[in-house]
């Protein structure tokens, strides 16, 4: 999409992927991915982004979308506009003399450790030699991981974007199961003593922590650093010493925006049963709807209702909490949402959990 001054030059883009988001309950939805978004400096601070945002985001609507997703070069940006934030990242750096993982406390009854790596083994690949397994491992991964969007084959045949996706020079350290088949690898770079590792990806905690194991083996580095590395990770509580894993940029990373909200709440999958009103403004589009949410047996039904509301909140903190992500008791102690009686906040935390914390990797 172009937007043009009235002497016909362009002076902003926008643009969208067609992505699929996986939601609470490994349910896989259409979602916009926005990008490519510019205003020429010529034309800051005179309204084209807005009006860009707004024509995008109701011609999404029109043709039947009702989710929008972005990744915000700043945050105070696309909140305007119906975004929020929906899943987190943060970088781990380990320093190497401080690697040592802990001996598990608890232990099974055979005197073998209750957790750990099942047997498997760990091949280390160079990224040329293995982009079909990156793209299967990934695959497998993101259909079971709320937050994550997939990877099309046509960004991995034109090695498009970031590593892994792209052919830049990397290691690969694939997981494979006892059976040989890869369930699991770690995409890094070795540069001046750091080794930086892209991205982990594996469905089981197990074979995360048999490839942490082996990117913190490494000799001959200073620290390894884990560059977009999920907040809720146990990695830390596995190390011998705890402080050894130093968090830095814990930030955002995918926001989401919700276009139809009874569609957007009936499509995720639910993981506790009762109801909850939620009175829904979105200022941007000139909309506002009361909504019924009623969950059973891990199903929603979303409908118009009259009812008093549970919860008044903004079509921005719906797409933080849409995920799991972020508790709508968090952003009632935030001022942003208002909850109409004492319990309203408890029970909308206990309705919008998710199986998993959401993260997202894939950078577009």
């Amino acid at each position: 999409m172009l937007a043009v001054a009235p002497d016909g030059r362009p002076v902003g883009t926008a643009g969208a992927y067609s992505f699929e988001l996986t939601l609470p309950g490994e349910i896989l939805a259409p979602a916009a991915g926005v990008s490519f978004v510019g205003v020429l400096p010529s034309h800051r601070r005179q309204g084209v982004l807005s009006a860009m945002m707004r024509h995008q985001l109701t011609e999404l609507r029109a043709r039947g979308e009702f989710l929008s997703v972005l990744l915000a070069s700043e945050a105070p940006i696309y909140g305007r506009f119906g975004y929020g934030p929906a899943t987190y990242t943060q970088r781990l750096t380990v320093p190497r003399h401080q690697a040592a993982f802990a001996v598990p406390r608890a232990r099974g009854t055979a005197g073998a450790p209750a957790t750990g790596p099942e047997a498997g083994s760990v091949e280390l690949l160079r990224r040329a030699e293995c982009g079909e397994i990156l793209e299967e491992v990934y695959d497998r991964y993101r259909r079971a991981q709320p937050g994550a969007l997939s990877r099309p084959h046509r960004w991995w045949a034109l090695g498009a974007g970031q590593p892994p996706i792209s052919p830049a020079p990397r290691y690969v350290a694939v997981h494979r199961d006892a059976d040989g088949v890869a369930d699991g690898y770690a995409c890094y770079s070795v540069d001046s003593g750091t080794l930086k590792v892209d991205e982990i990806i594996a469905t089981d905690d197990a074979v995360v922590t048999a490839l942490a194991r082996f990117v913190l083996g490494h000799d001959l580095v200073t620290e390894v650093v884990f560059k977009y590395f999920p907040p809720e990770h146990p990695l830390r509580l596995q190390l011998a010493d705890f402080r050894a894993g130093q968090v830095s940029d814990d930030t955002d990373w995918l926001w989401v925006r919700l276009l139809d909200v009874s569609r957007a709440l009936t499509a995720r999958g639910w993981f506790t049963d009762g109801e909850l009103v939620l009175d829904v403004d979105d200022p941007f589009l000139g909309d506002r709807g009361r909504y019924l949410l009623t969950v059973r047996d891990g199903k929603a039904g979303c409908v118009p209702t009259d009812r008093g509301p549970d919860l008044s909140l903004d079509v921005g903190d719906l797409g933080s909490v849409y995920l799991g992500g972020t508790a709508p008791s968090m952003l009632v102690r935030a001022g942003h949402i208002r909850a109409h009686h004492p319990g309203a906040a408890a029970l909308a935390d206990a309705l919008f959990r998710a199986d998993r914390t959401p993260h997202c990797l894939h950078w577009f």
